[in-house]
């Protein structure tokens, strides 16, 4: 039928890419590996075997790329690219699927990692497909496995929250994983401790029980364990990425944005980065948001990548770390990976985009003077351009970001954003002069921008992209500007922000100096402490020395140059100085560059980079490195490209692209995300144009303009009074037409003026209004809300804390006093713990049972009659007064009969019943009492009826005492709100509100009616004002008749008044009677009261003590549980270990045979080894001797092998230096015998040797350096087994220990678990009088009870004689205190006594002058000093006589010693003139003594020689006379010797 084949495949499975080759990246997509060539952007794909791929990995030095199935029991396939050839499959025990796949850089190895239910770690030979070692449960919660680059045998395990090394220890063909935990950093970047084991020591009941952390975690074994140290320890941090280091050290970064250094050595920790710690470098606060997703070494640092999607490029010096470059990409990168030959970064996100960072590419930028700006890569392609739209005259890159400043005719300043090569974009403009831009300089550091033009303004514009390109201020220089330089120059930063209001840079910060010098400059550029020049009079180069002190402008300085060099011959010509102050290039129109160092200038490199008949070089600039340069010509022009450091590229690429109606003079543009690419950037100048076009407006304000306004405004802000007063006056003229509009309203219609005259704005007062109801219906919706949230949480509350409750929590207060009694409020029991109390009561009615069938009944009959008469006894065993109460429960077990846990468990349930009991009973009461305050409130407030009603007949004026109940007393006052307990402005409906103003118009109506009253006012009219008439007016109009009728009515008035008197004094008595009465029964009701509260405080004591012992029964279960789980742990741990211990103990025999094979075989090896050199002679016994010794020479001698090097200063690879470990070194025979072939060349061969023979000994050479090599390679790998047995010897030691030391714990707990069944607590109460001893046990017949007035006695005897002693010794302390004082000023008296004898004795032996005895002897020393004054005068004038004398003898002395030397001259001269005849006169005479002399020589040269041999002769016959002298005397002492010693024979004899 056919066939199918994939055509394409497109996506990205995960974040997981590697290289496979320095240009080709591998990933997984889908059921195929897709392979991606960055240069060629080609695409090759690999179809996986199975149903998908899993884990995968890749290593890009040898082209091996590995990855694992997705099916039940998966294999892991190893391929080799570019072939895709598959070179072995890897069948494991793993049965689902694998996390974690790794290749190690040092050989043929592969590390894996299992998932569920195994999570083992396997490294395999994937050349012979054999797993080395294997750990099963090892890789529980493993992400990823990295091998160290340096050294195979270690492996790295990363998991979600642990970090743990592996590493192999291997013995000739055996491989053991050993586990190295890193104990991570706590949540606060303090450094953890090494866990301790945890002490389980029990302390004696009677002082409490020590209970662990694991008893609270109710956990077993390692559960127990773990959360133990999770408790202890606290939260980890989370680490997310790791690398290794060329050291073999971790770095390792956590998700809380910490970065941390492991020693994989000893596994120690230090923290290189704290995000929390507020001492941060101000440059490392980008780190602070950072979590780290990935870590990457090279060689400059350390790449970490961030959650936020910023690349950091990190340097790290021992603990100080530095960002030296940072990228910003559009997603969150997972992963971060160089390519084997460390040029190419590769970042990839999980939706599928992959980032390359090539720092080997670099890219360079030019712009026309048509204004169209190009990028270009240093292959003459072009990457992308963009069209400014203007001419252009200057351009500058800046060194710390990626983007370019143009200079216009029109004198705009434009920041084109280079980060996208293909899509270069115009993100800010700014105007400041309306003269063509001349210059554009940066700082070295990338800071500021200085620009200039022909109007002697010089901008400084702040450089960095995060500033918004703002304009810092100007300063004006005299005259125009033919050169810009700068030199960053730390100290003088802050210059540069103090401006006046204007913008212009202020004079008193600004330092100014001004120079001149002997000619006209054409170009000049500043270096450190120097300036560099070129004079186009003179064509020559001039160096000045910048002077220490500077001088101001009015006071010009003039420089003279200290070095003047031959410059151009066509000039004029430019100067460009390297960043690094080491190079100055100088350009002119010659088409020369020369390059010339600062430090030597009269050396000089020059080349002919531009034809001079086009007016050669127009400018030249330096790259960052120094090690670039950029050259445009006049007419034909030219590029060059640097690389830089990015630091300032995020905010830029976020800045939007610049658009015409922007506002020109805007300092914050919005931001936008941010995308970097490669880190190349550098500065173009001019191509060669002639297109126009259309500069900027010329309407547009300059930043100066812009600036000038920015200080009206605030002018405007700083005459803001006086505009409130305006608004004020506005305000007074809007009341005034506001009162024309409401006069307008009453004026007749005709003169009435139209509403339109007035120009009120209708729309806007109904947007308001609508703006207000719109604000009311949103408060009161979320008014409404509120309240029904509180409803809702008020409902809740109420039945949680109030309908639940079986016995609501109320107070009793007392009438006269602040005593308040409180109930026990109380729960409604559960059916459960109802079942439960029933079920233990069940079961002590049967071990009741059982005990009374047992007994015997009269001795039953006993003990209840003892208990009967000693029921205080009882309480006190019992440990609570709820017996004596009467609320005790019968079913209680003793306390000293608590044995079991089951027991203790059913003791606390009964315990609780009572206490219950006891709460029931207090509440009964406290019930009653509450009912009778309540029938006694409502007698008191009949009683004050009455008591109301007789001040009523009296006409007094008395408060009553009316008591009630309060809150605590009436809690159920608390769920009703009353309208008094609002104090908020009650909200009225619009008929509520209608309402209340009806009620106020008849009130005032009311209160209008009775300031009015007519008819007062008519009675006044009638009567005079007087309603009463007088009593003399009746009596003189009354009868006789009359007046015996007013008698008898005063008479029946007095006796009515006196019966009022008497009715008055009978109430007056009743009220104090009823008032007596309500005071006796409240106070009566108080007493009652007091005795409940005497009451409730024995209940409490009874509750607290049931309460107690509870407490002590539930810590001694607790306890008893712990103690059981802590032997059943060491229990288990016991059997691990002596499982393990067998296992060591085997492998210990196994390696121990092993290592004695192996060393018989290393002894035979040394030992064929030695015979071959004894051999060696015997081999050529045909060869002469002389030549066998100079062959055995050559036969010892060994080539040195040496080591691949590369230049070590051009290679990124961090891990260029490995050291390869074990069987993965070098093959070290293959390379001595390659060396051994420059030994075994003819030239080498002794002279007159046979060819043959000289090939027979290069064999016998051979044979014996491979013998060496094989005796080198077999002590190594016996050293490498001696080693692993000894660190199983040293486990096995160790294995041993443990479980000594397990042993002896598993003992102590268990007698300490069965102490603490025997060792009882027993609570006993005691009463006053009484002591309690500290230990107390059942036995008590060794103890006496004493009443406390014997023991207050004893007491009383024993402070007395306390206080008496310690008087006694303080008396003896002041005794011994005042003896100690006199001996010792008794010591100091006699040493001054002594120092006096001293002086004494050296005063007399002191020897004085006769001069010193006599002033010691004068009694008058004034008239001596005197005497002694006239003779120093007198001495001192015959001195100066003296040397008047003396002075003129000498001169006299050399007058005369004048004229000597004059007589003297004359003499010299004559015998200078006689000189030369004597010369000839005493040559002459030498020539004869001469020839007499040698005749007399050798006469007595002969005479000398006889004399000589004469005497050589008498010592030879006095050397033989004392000769036989010698032997004659040793003789003669030989014979004196023997005669000394008596004869052996003689001995004999005798």
């Amino acid at each position: 039928m056919g066939s199918l084949e994939v055509r394409w495949i497109q996506g990205f499975t995960n974040s997981t890419v590697h290289f496979v080759d320095n240009d080709t990246v591998c990933y997984t997509c889908g059921n195929h590996i897709c392979f991606l060539n960055l240069e060629t952007k080609s695409k090759s794909l690999l179809q996986g075997p199975g149903r998908g791929i899993g884990a995968f990995t890749a290593r890009g030095t040898s082209g091996i790329f590995a990855f694992s199935e997705q099916r039940l029991s998966p294999s892991i396939f190893v391929h080799v690219f570019p072939e895709l050839h598959m070179r072995n499959e890897l069948r494991g025990t793993a049965q689902l699927d694998y996390t974690s796949l790794a290749l190690s850089d040092c050989g043929p190895y592969l590390g894996c990692c299992s998932s569920l239910p195994d999570h083992t770690i396997t490294v395999w030979n994937w050349e012979t497909a054999e797993p080395i070692c294997t750990q099963p449960q090892a890789g529980k919660d493993v992400i990823s496995l990295v091998f160290n680059p340096m050294n195979w045998l270690q492996l790295c395990a990363l998991g979600t929250a642990s970090i743990t090394v592996w590493n192999i220890e291997k013995s000739a063909s055996l491989h053991v994983l050993k586990p190295g935990v890193v104990q991570l950093p706590t949540s606060d970047g303090s450094l953890a401790e090494r866990s301790v084991p945890t002490s389980y020591t029990v302390k004696t009941p009677h002082f409490g029980q020590n209970i662990p952390l694991s008893t609270i975690s109710r956990l077993k074994g390692n559960k127990a364990e773990n959360i133990v140290t999770k408790l202890i320890s606290g939260a980890r941090l989370t680490p997310t990425a790791i690398c290794w280091t060329a050291t073999s050290d971790l770095f390792v970064g956590c998700a809380e944005g910490y970065l941390f250094l492991v020693n994989t050595e000893n596994l120690s920790v230090s923290v290189l980065f704290n995000p929390t710690n507020p001492d941060v470098a101000s440059e490392l606060t980008d780190l602070r948001q950072c979590s780290f997703q990935d870590l990457t070494l090279n060689k400059n640092g350390v790449i970490a990548v961030g959650k936020d999607g910023t690349v950091h490029c990190i340097q790290i010096k021992g603990t100080q770390i530095d960002i030296t470059q940072t990228w910003q990409i559009e997603e969150t990168a997972m992963t971060a990976i160089y390519s084997p030959n460390y040029e190419t970064l590769l970042l990839s996100s999980e939706t599928g985009q992959i980032y390359v960072l090539n720092s080997a590419r670099n890219v360079c930028v030019s712009v026309k003077d048509s204004g169209e700006l190009q990028l270009w890569t240093v292959d003459g392609v072009c990457l992308g351009s963009l069209t400014l739209q203007a001419e252009v005259t200057s351009v500058a890159c800046c060194p710390i970001a990626q983007y370019a400043a143009v200079g216009t005719t029109s004198g705009n300043i434009l920041f084109v954003d280079l980060n996208r090569e293909q899509e270069p974009r115009l993100v800010h403009q700014v105007q400041l002069y309306h003269s063509p831009v001349d210059y554009l300089v940066f700082d070295q550091e990338g800071h500021y921008l200085l620009t200039g033009a022909s109007d002697s303004h010089i901008y400084v514009i702040d450089a960095k992209p995060s500033k918004r390109f703002s304009i810092i201020g100007y300063t004006v220089v005299p005259g125009p500007i033919l050169s810009l330089s700068t030199q960053c120059l730390r100290e003088d930063e802050q210059a540069l922000t103090c401006v006046d209001r204007h913008g212009c840079l202020s004079p008193h910060v600004l330092k100014v100096s001004s120079y001149e010098v002997p000619r006209p400059l054409e170009s000049c550029v500043l270096g450190v402490s120097k300036i560099f020049a070129y004079c186009h009079r003179k064509k020559t180069l001039q160096q000045f020395q910048f002077p220490q002190d500077t001088h101001g402008p009015s006071s010009p300085q003039v420089l003279q140059p200290e070095l003047e060099v031959k410059g151009h011959p066509l000039g004029p010509a430019s100067l460009a100085l390297s960043p690094h102050q080491l190079w100055l290039a100088s350009v002119g129109q010659d088409g020369l560059l020369c390059i010339r160092e600062t430090a030597s200038m009269d050396r000089y490199m020059e080349l002919q980079c531009h034809p001079c008949g086009l007016s050669g070089v127009r400018s030249v600039t330096f790259s960052a490195d120094g090690l670039t340069l950029l050259t445009t010509g006049c007419k034909d022009g030219s590029l060059v490209c640097t690389n830089l450091r990015i630091k300032e590229n995020p905010v830029l690429v976020d800045l939007p692209a610049w658009r015409q109606e922007s506002c020109l003079g805007s300092e914050k543009p919005k931001e936008s995300e941010v995308s970097s690419g490669a880190e190349t950037v550098d500065v173009s100048e001019q191509d060669e144009s002639s297109n126009i076009l259309l500069s900027a407006p010329p309407s547009h304000p300059t930043w100066l303009e812009g600036r000038r306004q920015a200080v009206m405004e605030e002018e405007n802000e700083k005459y803001s009074e006086k505009k409130e007063n305006l608004r004020k006056s506005m305000r007074e003229l809007r009341g005034t037409i506001q009162e024309m509009l409401s006069e307008n309203e009453t004026l007749p219609a005709n003169e009435r003026l139209g509403q339109k005259e007035f120009n009120l704005d209708l729309e806007d007062q109904k947007h308001q209004v609508a703006v207000v109801e719109q604000e009311v219906t949103r408060v009161r919706k979320e008014i409404e809300w509120e309240i029904l949230e509180k409803c809702y949480l008020r409902d809740v509350l109420k039945r949680v804390c109030w309908d639940s409750m079986k016995v609501k929590g109320r107070a009793i207060k007392a009438f006269h006093s602040e005593q308040e009694v409180k109930n026990y409020p109380l729960k409604e029991r559960t059916e459960k713990e109802v079942k439960e109390l029933r079920k233990v009561e069940n079961i002590r009615k049967i071990e009741m049972a059982a005990c009374t069938k047992s007994s015997n009944t009269t001795i039953l009959k006993e003990d209840e009659q003892r208990e009967e008469n000693n029921t205080a006894e009882k309480a006190a065993a019992s440990g609570s007064f709820s017996a004596q109460f009467g609320y005790s429960n019968p079913y209680i077990y003793d306390q000293f009969s608590l044995k079991t846990t089951e027991q203790r468990i059913n003791q606390i349930v009964l315990l609780q019943d009572v206490i219950y009991g006891i709460k029931m009973a207090f509440n009964a009461e406290f019930e009653g009492l509450h009912r009778q305050k309540v029938q006694e409130l409502n007698r008191v407030r009949e009683r004050n009826k009455l008591i109301s009603a007789i001040l009523l007949e009296l006409d007094i004026q008395q408060q009553l005492w009316e008591p009630g109940l309060s809150v605590s007393e009436w809690p159920e006052r608390l769920l009703t709100v009353d309208d008094t307990e609002i104090k908020s402005e009650k909200c009225l409906s619009p008929e509520q509100r209608k309402e209340e103003e009806r009620k106020k118009l008849e009130e005032q109506r009311r209160s209008a009616a009775k300031e009015d009253d007519c008819r007062d006012r008519a009675l006044d009219n009638m009567m005079d004002g007087a309603l009463e008439v007088k009593k003399e007016d009746i009596l003189r109009l009354w009868t006789e008749e009359d007046k015996k009728v007013y008698k008898q009515y005063e008479k029946k008035t007095n006796d009515l008044s006196e019966r009022k008197e008497k009715y008055k004094k009978l109430m007056e008595t009743e009220m104090k009677r009823l008032q007596g009465t309500t005071r006796d029964a409240t106070k009566k009701f108080d007493e009652t009261l007091t005795k409940l509260f005497e009451k409730k405080i024995k209940f409490e004591m009874a509750v607290y003590q049931g309460k107690l012992q509870i407490a002590q029964l539930v810590c001694s279960v607790l306890l008893e549980e712990e103690m059981r789980n802590r032997e059943l742990e060491l229990m288990l741990k016991l059997e691990k270990l002596l499982a393990h211990k067998d296992e060591l103990e085997e492998e210990v025999k196994l390696r121990e045979e092993d290592v004695e094979l192996f060393h018989e075989t290393y002894d035979t090896v040394v030992a064929e080894d030695k015979i071959l050199d004894k051999e060696f002679r015997k081999e050529f016994c045909d060869v002469p001797g002389q030549i066998v010794d100079h062959l055995y020479k050559l036969f010892k001698r060994r080539p040195r092998v040496q080591k691949l090097r590369t230049q070590t200063d051009n290679n990124p690879n961090p891990f260029r230096d490995q050291r390869l470990c074990g069987s993965q070194a070098p093959d070290a025979l293959g390379k001595m015998l390659k060396a051994m072939e420059e030994l075994d060349a003819p030239e080498h061969k002794p002279e007159g040797l046979n060819p043959s023979i000289w090939e027979r000994f290069c064999l016998v050479r051979r044979t014996k350096t491979e013998s060496e090599q094989k005796v080198k390679v077999k002590a190594l790998a016996l050293a490498e087994m001696q080693a692993f047995l000894q660190k199983r010897r040293d486990e096995n030691e160790a294995a041993e220990q443990e479980i000594k030391n397990l042993s002896d714990e598993r003992e102590r707990v268990h007698k300490a678990k069965n102490q603490s069944l025997i060792d009882i607590m027993v609570q006993v109460v005691l009463k006053q009088g009484q002591v309690s001893t500290a230990d107390v046990t059942a036995d008590d017949s060794d103890f006496i009870l004493l009443h406390r007035s014997v023991v207050e006695e004893l007491n009383k005897t024993i402070r007395m004689l306390g206080e008496q002693k310690i008087a006694s010794m303080v008396e003896c302390k002041d005794f011994r205190k005042g003896t100690m004082q006199l001996e010792w000023e008794h010591k100091v008296i006699r040493a001054q006594i002594e120092d006096l004898n001293t002086k004494a004795r050296d005063i007399q032996t002191l020897r004085l002058s006769e001069e010193q005895r006599d002033y010691l002897n004068e009694t008058d020393r004034e008239g001596l000093a005197s005497k002694q004054v006239s003779n120093l005068a007198k001495t001192i004038d015959y001195q100066e006589m003296t040397h008047q004398y003396n002075v003129q003898k000498r001169m006299k002395e050399i007058e005369h010693l004048n004229k000597q030397a004059a007589k003297k001259a004359q003499k010299n001269t004559i015998l200078e003139q006689q000189h030369p005849e004597m010369q000839v006169t005493v040559a002459e005479r030498r020539q004869i003594h001469d020839s007499a002399d040698s005749e007399e020589s050798l006469a007595s040269t002969s005479e000398d020689s006889f004399r000589v041999i004469a005497q050589q002769r008498k010592l030879k016959d006095l050397a033989r006379g004392q000769v036989e002298d010698l032997v004659f005397l040793e003789s003669e002492l030989e014979r004196l010797r023997m005669r000394s010693f008596p004869a052996l024979d003689q001995l004999k004899h005798n």
